[in-house]
């Protein structure tokens, strides 16, 4: 039989390391309990939406609005008229605003719109009281 001495330090040492991994719930499990990690689920970290960075903001007054596109005024330049075509999602905001009364011809309305195909996303506006 080979004998190792060992300070009391490191005896004490291994002792401790011996008692805590040999007892189950010093890891968090007791036995016959499930695995901690489930790699089933994906871990959701931060959920992000998708943003439409691209979107450009045109403000004016309305000249003509209806579930398929609004023609706008430009605020500082009477000269600049607008059409947009409204998306999905718009058409049937705007399908709410018409039933409701609608846009009336002078409205301030902010229009944000993709600038390559014209369409606008969304828009804002109050709409005044039917004629």
């Amino acid at each position: 039989m080979i004998e190792i001495r060992l300070s009391r330090r490191v005896r004490l040492s291994a002792a401790l390391f011996i008692a805590v991994a040999a007892t189950p719930s010093a890891f968090g499990q007791t036995p016959g309990s499930p695995a901690v990690l489930d790699t089933n689920k994906p871990i959701v970290v931060k959920s992000s939406k998708p943003k439409s960075t691209n979107l450009t903001k045109f403000v004016g007054y309305v000249q003509l609005a209806n579930i398929v596109q609004i023609t706008l005024r430009a605020k500082g330049n009477d000269a600049s008229i607008q059409t947009f075509s409204l998306n999905q999602q718009a058409s049937e905001k705007m399908q709410r605003i018409v039933d409701s009364g609608g846009y009336q011809y002078g409205d301030k309305v902010t229009v944000y719109y993709d600038p390559a195909t014209r369409k606008a996303f969304k828009f804002k506006g109050k709409p005044s009281r039917p004629v």
